[in-house]
């Protein structure tokens, strides 16, 4: 899964995020950004603000990669191929939506609250983190997962110091009401990972920039639209500057010489790099190594699977809503949809869509209320949706910098520190955006 009261510093940038500030210069040298999903959207983004001269390049028709909208046409409505959420704490994507104009996109609840529901006993209950960082809210029972106590929280702190071999369940034992009803739903949801087989470390990085920070930074946001809040603003941004997206451009090849990358072939001809210009790679982790040579990157995926029901949600449902000891997740509601995502998904990315939907709605009905009879459905499965994120796979992620001089790589599958999430995408777009321009 993946602070909207950040800091002036952090909505600028620089070392608050952990990346290097560079002063803005005139006439620099082209950049040329291989991708529009959201890493390379992020660095063409941060590029174009300091007067950086950029070319982006999409292999597609569309600009977003695995975070956008599209027409659904069974729904009749306009809907997202994932479910995301963002945290607020999240200060790179902050900054980002706020430099487009995309953060009014974003739905902000005044407090850090999260409503989950059983499943099988029906019971119900929310999980409420006061903002400070002194966390006051475990000595008040009504604020946290009925029947634990305070003392039953600590031994996840120690995830914040977990070595790069260690899983999640080493660290917190895999048992107990606390496990079921929080750290299990909060874990799949942020590494898309199973806890018993994922890194330790990435959800230390988790722990540390959201629940250590208190309720300021875990607010739970979610987007009107993904692409009206991330995608369709930044191509505004990118075009009122004079930059743009040139749509259905694959790249074939890089040409390397001399330590550099000096020339783009996207099938109709080499397009040579003078001296200066730079390339940020920002493509998925199965397609990076085929361009670059002796690239390591993560070889294994896991798959998220959203179902999207044409139904409007009971009045005063929240927002978003965890469900524990079901098939469902987390419940998603809108306006007049009713959505559902499932993280981890690769036990049901093959069974039929028909079973899956009706199955699904069952739960819907159950924790909602509404009516049994099945509303028009549509399902989507990311097969591809993520890395891995176990200790070995993300040992193979590959930092920014390569070993020719004025190419960089971005996306969620790089060294970002943070498992495959939005915060991680548009990190990684910065930090080569900035890398680009120290050249």
């Amino acid at each position: 899964m993946d602070q909207v009261d950040s800091t002036e510093a952090r909505r600028e940038g620089g070392a608050a995020n952990g990346l290097p500030e560079t002063p803005t210069s005139g006439g620099a040298p082209l950049t040329h950004v291989i991708g529009a999903g959201l890493a390379g959207l992020s660095a063409a983004v941060r590029l174009a603000e300091r007067g950086h001269p950029v070319a982006v390049y999409e292999a597609g028709i569309h600009a977003g990669g695995r975070c956008r909208s599209y027409y659904d046409a069974t729904l009749d409505q306009v809907i997202d191929n994932g479910n995301h959420l963002l945290l607020s704490g999240n200060d790179c994507a902050f900054r980002y939506l706020s430099l487009i104009g995309g953060a009014a996109k974003m739905h902000v609840p005044a407090k850090a609250e999260f409503p989950f529901a059983d499943l099988v006993t029906g019971e119900r209950w929310t999980l409420r983190i006061n903002d400070g960082r002194l966390p006051l809210w475990l000595f008040e029972s009504a604020r946290r997962v009925p029947g634990t106590k305070p003392l039953d929280y600590l031994g996840a702190a120690r995830l914040m110091w977990a070595g790069a071999e260690k899983t999640v369940t080493d660290i917190i034992p895999p048992k107990g009401i606390l496990y079921e009803r929080l750290w299990l739903p909060l874990m799949i949801a942020a590494l898309n990972t199973d806890p018993s087989e994922a890194s330790a470390r990435l959800a230390g990085t988790i722990m540390r920039e959201t629940l250590a920070k208190g309720g300021a930074a875990c607010r739970p946001l979610v987007a009107e639209g993904l692409s009206a809040a991330f995608i369709d603003p930044a191509l505004d941004y990118l075009r009122a500057r004079g930059q743009g997206v040139t749509f259905g451009r694959r790249l074939k090849r890089l040409a390397f010489a001399d330590g550099r990358v000096a020339g783009l072939d996207f099938g109709d001809g080499e397009i040579p790099l003078a001296e200066g210009e730079t390339v940020i790679l920002a493509v998925p982790q199965w397609i990076a190594p085929a361009l670059v040579p002796g690239l390591s990157a993560p070889t294994e995926v896991r798959s998220i699977l959203n179902a999207h029901f044409r139904i409007a949600p009971p009045p005063g449902f929240p927002p978003l809503l965890g469900v524990v000891r079901g098939t469902i997740e987390w419940i998603f509601a809108f306006e007049n949809r009713v959505s559902i995502t499932i993280s981890g998904a690769d036990r049901l990315v093959d069974r039929p869509r028909e079973d899956l939907a009706a199955d699904l709605w069952r739960e819907v009905v159950t924790i909602t209320g509404l009516p049994a009879e099945l509303p028009p459905w549509q399902i989507v499965k990311e097969k591809r949706a993520t890395f891995a994120a176990t200790p070995v796979q993300d040992a193979m992620r590959p930092d920014a910098i390569t070993q020719w001089r004025n190419l960089f790589l971005a996306g969620d599958w790089t060294q970002t520190g943070l498992p495959a999430t939005i915060e991680g995408a548009i990190r990684s777009g910065e930090r080569a955006a900035l890398l680009t321009m120290r050249v």
